[in-house]
């Protein structure tokens, strides 16, 4: 999408949205930033917590006559006639006034999953946040939106909807890409003079790291030794599998492994990190799709939640030249890394909303394929009765190792991860056991449906590359 072609499409149009899980802190970088935008608007808002979004709202500078909280239909209706931006504590309320396209970002997969496929029913877009909902039921929604010719897509801002579209331009300059990822949500930041290393707002001793900024002769020792000294944090959180899972079934590449590689490793070693084995790195094939923890110095810039591809680099001259201007090439040049060390959150959603509605074109990839799955181990024995919580920062599931398969080696019954979220056991789970179905005593009867419909509709396609060798997809 040529982005000044989209700007002056905008014209006398404007673009209407509702916002689902409105109070939430994705949702509020999205409301922030829509003032700013010539031709945006919100129509509707969704949050459980009314309150305290009308309160945020007038801390955003929206005019407090421009707002009107409605309890039922006939007041969203009124309000939405006199011109206001409706306030409503239920999603059903949502439909009952106009608007172009839904920005899904409850986080809840049973009512997100509801609400977006009411808006694609009636013919409306949806933008899809949720990674929680698109992991479960991203395929039959995207199936619902080709059957009433609208979009279901990523958005821009979130970290899947950046990196499918990253790869995107990797594929149509025909780069030969090896591997994609992100990196996790908090660097590890080293304070070599102290010995510790902080990630957010946790600080631990390092002492040994600081001797390990440099990959050395055999890289894979190194990130071993790298891992021990700051196990006391912790890795691998359940997001970043969930947004891998909606990665991997949007480009059709495949984890590595079942927990991910989780290197901890600095920027300018991504190209020697995620080269092949033979090669020195960690991939036991190419086309995977991975996540690495950013090491850096406390004066160093941070990855940010970034995203990156690695390629072959083919011509040697080419890519030394743009080594020279400073790009990422491994020490043997074989590999590229191409990377964008950001995601702006909402302050970057606006760029899907006006090209679903005024394009008809959704962010990044438009043929999602059940590549993946998201599942969960439990990490303990699991008795029968329990009730599989879903909470926290990461919406982690209790007692649940969130893990990501290949949709070659997931089991027919295996479970997603968000179908078993708020369900409770029917069956014993032994530890280091996938959940299945049969273990779920109370699945939601609409998102089961959605996950069989759409894993029926859009299976896997050929992986994104071909393996190099027999290795196992998810091989240690």
């Amino acid at each position: 999408m040529n982005l000044q072609h989209l700007f002056a499409a905008t014209g006398d149009r404007t673009v209407r949205y509702a916002l689902s899980g409105a109070g939430g802190g994705f949702a509020r970088t999205l409301l922030a930033q829509t003032p700013h935008v010539p031709g945006l608007e919100p129509a509707a808002l969704c949050d459980h917590d009314v309150d305290r979004l009308h309160a945020m709202l007038l801390e955003l500078g929206y005019a407090h006559d421009a707002l009107r909280i409605c309890a039922d239909a006939p007041a969203v209706r009124r309000a939405a006639a006199d011109g206001r931006t409706v306030l409503v504590r239920s999603g059903d309320l949502l439909a009952e006034c106009g608007w172009d396209i839904l920005v899904e970002a409850t986080g809840d997969p049973a009512s997100g999953y509801a609400t977006a496929r009411r808006a694609l029913t009636d013919g409306r877009h949806v933008a899809m946040v949720s990674k929680e909902v698109d992991s479960v039921a991203g395929l039959h929604l995207a199936e619902l939106a080709r059957a009433h010719d609208v979009v279901y897509t990523t958005a821009d801002g979130d970290q899947p909807a950046n990196l499918i579209g990253l790869v995107t331009w990797a594929r149509l300059l025909g780069l030969d890409v090896v591997a994609v990822g992100k990196s996790s949500e908090y660097d590890l930041v080293l304070d070599s003079a102290a010995g510790t290393v902080t990630q957010l707002d946790t600080c631990v001793p390092a002492p040994g790291l600081a001797d390990l900024l440099t990959l050395g002769d055999d890289p894979r020792a190194t990130l071993a030794a790298r891992a021990e000294a700051v196990a006391a944090l912790p890795t691998g959180a359940t997001a970043d599998y969930c947004e891998m899972a909606v990665v991997a079934n949007g480009t059709g590449f495949r984890p590595d492994t079942e927990r991910l590689h989780y290197p901890v490793a600095r920027v300018a070693e991504l190209a020697d990190v995620y080269a092949l084995r033979a090669d020195g790195g960690v991939l036991h094939r190419p086309g995977a799709v991975d996540v690495f923890t950013a090491l850096r110095l406390p004066d160093e810039a941070s990855f940010a939640g970034g995203v990156f591809v690695v390629v072959r680099t083919g011509d040697p001259v080419t890519w030394e030249t743009l080594r020279g201007k400073g790009h990422v090439v491994s020490r043997d040049g074989r590999y590229a890394a191409v990377y964008l060390p950001y995601h702006l959150m909402g302050v970057e959603t606006p760029v899907t909303l006006l090209s679903a509605v005024l394009h008809h074109r959704p962010s990044g990839g438009t043929d999602p394929r059940g590549h993946a799955v998201l599942a969960g181990r439990a990490r303990r024995t699991l008795t029968a009765g329990t009730v599989l919580d879903m909470g926290g920062h990461h919406h982690d599931v209790t007692g649940v190792q969130a893990v990501l398969l290949a949709a070659e080696d997931a089991p027919d019954d295996v479970a997603p991860l968000y179908l078993a979220a708020h369900r409770t056991l029917a069956a014993d789970v032994p530890a280091g056991e996938l959940l299945t179905l049969g273990h779920l005593a109370d699945p939601d009867p609409d998102l089961l449906h959605a996950w069989h419909s759409g894993r029926t509709a859009r299976p896997a396609t050929a992986s994104a590359t071909a393996p190099a060798d027999g290795t196992p997809v998810n091989g240690s």
